[in-house]
């Protein structure tokens, strides 16, 4: 008696293909939920080295609907400047860390945002896609004194966004375990310069 071993092995085969395509979603789906640096500009006033930048994909369906549910939402972004040498490691020349945070009040019907780094008292709006939008733009974002750059040497800005780790009374993280599944970080997003 024998028993045609290819027949099972092709029909195996065939349905772990199937299956993998009815659990994992795909590709391009995955790839437009991923969030992204765009719209980067680096220039300078008269004594600092200043950069605007804004997050796309940033806000997946997890965090809009956490963030109704009353859960803040934290961006950090991180940006870098390296003098670039060609032979020997890049020298980091300065860092910084900056964060925004976005709650809703739901009695209000109104969300707050929180942009510490610009020195400004916290913006309260009504509409969702405007607190959306101030949560994602980073604009004239002092990196450097011009004072610590050299002229004629090159260098590199480095940035990077990632949504900020949650931190919940500790009865809620038994409730709440769904919260790390809507972490996002970006890649890092490297440019170039003279100066």
């Amino acid at each position: 008696m024998t028993f045609p071993l290819g027949k099972y092995l092709i029909r195996g085969a065939f349905s772990i293909v199937i299956t993998l395509f009815m659990v994992l979603p795909p590709l391009g789906v995955l790839a437009s939920q991923n969030a992204i640096l765009d719209n980067i500009i680096l220039t300078n006033t008269r004594d600092d080295l200043i950069v605007y930048f804004d997050v796309k994909n940033a806000f997946t369906p997890e965090i809009e609907k956490a963030v109704h549910n009353g859960i803040p939402a934290s961006f950090s972004f991180v940006a870098a400047i390296y003098r670039a040498r060609p032979v020997w490691f890049d020298k980091k020349i300065s860092s910084l860390e900056i964060t925004n945070t976005l709650k809703y009040n739901s009695l209000k019907q109104e969300f707050t945002v929180y942009r510490p780094w610009r020195k400004e008292s916290p913006i309260v709006v009504t509409s969702f896609d405007e607190a959306k939008a101030l949560m994602v733009e980073i604009d004239n974002l002092l990196v450097t004194p011009l004072s610590t750059l050299t002229r004629g040497e090159r260098y590199q800005i480095r940035i990077k966004a990632e949504l900020s780790r949650v931190t919940l009374p500790l009865y809620l993280h038994y409730v709440l375990f769904f919260v790390s599944m809507w972490d996002f970080e970006t890649d890092w997003h490297t440019m170039e310069f003279i100066y």
